[in-house]
């Protein structure tokens, strides 16, 4: 799982740059990744180098999703589809309007600080416990990145909910923020990075 983990937060890693952030032996981390692979979780690629051979990259395949928390269900989507049905199109879309001003509401409650970096700091503790696999980048713009998102099913069958986050985050840290997707493979990476 601390392989999973790891490449989670990444575009892909070599069997050597794991064996350094884990602590392990280049054979106990190789081993692992072959089984990983043999499973379907890990696929490989060649990286290519300034100079010499590409090197073999591990990264997650769709199917290592299962391994991370999943807030929403089909259930949740089919009923804010049959509020569409039954009282029209901007049903699904009000629910979720308030919804996401009740979550801002109560982040707002849990969040003490005086400074955006340390609303930040927080907020990134409390996405990290819901599933969301945040950190805080401090560089320069500084932004919220997570690499999980367990409302993921909701966010593609009502992609206002990327608007959504966008606005609560704002709300939230009292300043401009830019919502950026990324997605490859296994791989997803949201940035919210505060505009000055």
């Amino acid at each position: 799982m601390r392989i999973i983990d790891t490449l989670k937060k990444t575009q892909g890693l070599c069997v050597k740059e794991l064996g350094e952030r884990l602590k392990l032996s280049y054979m106990g981390v190789k081993q692992h990744c072959d089984e990983l692979e043999r499973h379907g979780y890990v696929d490989t690629w060649r990286r290519p180098k300034p100079v010499g051979r590409p090197e073999m990259v591990y990264r997650l395949t769709p199917k290592a999703h299962i391994f991370f928390p999943s807030a929403t269900n089909a259930m949740t989507i089919e009923v804010l589809h049959a509020a569409n049905r039954l009282y029209g199109h901007a049903a699904g879309e009000k629910l979720l309007y308030s919804v996401f001003s009740l979550k801002t509401e109560d982040y707002m409650r849990k969040l003490h600080g005086k400074t955006v970096l340390e609303l930040a700091e927080r907020l990134v503790k409390i996405r990290e416990q819901e599933g969301y696999m945040s950190e805080l980048s401090s560089g320069d713009p500084i932004a919220i990145v997570e690499y999980h998102s367990p409302i993921f099913d909701l966010l593609e069958a009502f992609p206002l909910v990327r608007r959504l986050e966008r606005e609560m985050m704002e709300r939230i840290l009292g300043v401009r923020v830019e919502r950026e997707e990324e997605m490859a493979s296994g791989l997803y990476r949201c940035r919210f990075e505060f505009q000055p």
